[in-house]
């Protein structure tokens, strides 16, 4: 069986945005499903890139110039 951190789940990151989506709607903000796409996309984004630079300073292979 294939494993993965729980943060690079779609899954995970689903349930978090519609749970959040929730709360939202519960203090009075409108959060449509576009909007929801939209949190979902720049949660990636965000996740991704720092993903990335972690990766690159935890690294211990330097980069070829």
């Amino acid at each position: 069986m294939n494993e993965k951190e729980w943060y690079l789940s779609k899954s995970v990151w689903g349930a978090v945005i519609a749970i959040a989506a929730g709360i939202a709607a519960a203090f009075g903000y409108d959060v449509d499903s576009a909007s929801q796409e939209q949190i979902a996309i720049q949660v990636t984004a965000i996740v991704g890139g720092g993903l990335a630079l972690y990766g690159r300073i935890k690294s211990t292979t330097k980069i070829k110039k």
